[in-house]
């Protein structure tokens, strides 16, 4: 019996699909199935040190009814919008600087703005504690300078040092896909609003920042994003009365073992991270990304 040979069409989609399949395999390994354990340990239950492998909503409803978990969740937002506000008002004039005015220096300027992503995670946020520490370069220069009499603790620790790390750190997750979107900004727009004698800060409000909104968008959603789910900055430069989600999502699966209230508390950063990003990519953010 003679094998007929497959039609080029049919041939070219096998090897579509035999393409598609290690990176589909990678991300169901990688993603999905850790996503389906974390949904089935939020709705299991911990009695006496024991994991009760059952359907039970026990753990949404400690954290809908506990005064201290829906403050840490309102802690946690409010940070992470604050953060995300402060990174849009600093990147946008930087992002327009490099994408219009930066020719020939361009490229240098957008390595500069990549370059603390090359240091560690750690020693950044250990960078503001060395600076904003009792005996920092922020208390060392203000007492140089007789603005104080003697060091202060109130720079570290606190909730100002907590976003002010926060805004450093994520900031160029902010800046490049603003840079980005203004480098895509049409130049024949901006030439018609100045024809048409409108003046600079017209022509930015109502015709450029619409268009650079996607860039933005993107953006505000990893900014967003990264400081919901983050818990190293807190420990380090925070207060105790400043936990985060990610300090209570850590030390339910570490000193308190309560695996399933843990994985109920990411499901609900998850949760939240994802309608952030569905309005996001709902206005276009993902022609920035």
């Amino acid at each position: 019996m003679t094998l007929l040979p497959l039609p080029r069409r049919t041939r070219s989609q096998v090897g579509l699909y035999a393409s598609l399949l290690p990176p589909l395999v990678w991300t169901s390994l990688l993603y999905f199935v850790p996503l389906a354990i974390l949904i089935s340990y939020s709705v299991w239950r911990l009695e006496s040190f024991d994991i009760v492998k059952e359907f039970s909503l026990v753990n949404f409803q400690t954290i809908l009814t506990n005064p201290s978990y829906r403050s840490v969740i309102l802690r946690t937002v409010a940070t992470a919008l604050s953060v995300t506000l402060i990174d849009i008002v600093i990147a946008l004039p930087l992002g327009y600087f490099i994408a219009r005015f930066g020719g020939r220096y361009r490229g240098l300027l957008t390595m500069l703005v990549i370059l603390p992503l090359w240091s560690s995670y750690l020693v950044r946020v250990f960078s503001w504690k060395i600076i904003l520490g009792y005996n920092g370069v922020l208390n060392t220069a203000l007492l140089s300078l007789g603005i104080l009499k003697q060091p202060s603790q109130m720079f570290l620790y606190s909730q100002f040092s907590t976003l002010l790390t926060f805004v450093h750190v994520w900031l160029p997750f902010m800046i490049l896909p603003i840079i980005t979107a203004f480098e895509r900004l049409p130049q024949d727009f901006l030439e018609a609003s100045a024809d048409l004698n409108a003046p600079p800060w017209t022509t930015f409000r109502r015709v450029a920042l619409p268009l650079v909104t996607p860039g933005i968008l993107a953006g505000s959603i990893n900014v967003f994003s990264l400081t919901m789910g983050d818990f190293i900055t807190p420990s380090l430069v925070g207060s105790p009365q400043g936990i985060m989600l990610g300090n209570v999502i850590s030390s339910q699966f570490g000193v308190s073992y309560n695996w399933p209230l843990g994985a109920a508390f990411s499901l609900v950063v998850m949760l939240i991270v994802f309608s952030g990003l569905a309005i996001a990519l709902k206005r276009g953010a993902l022609d920035s990304l």
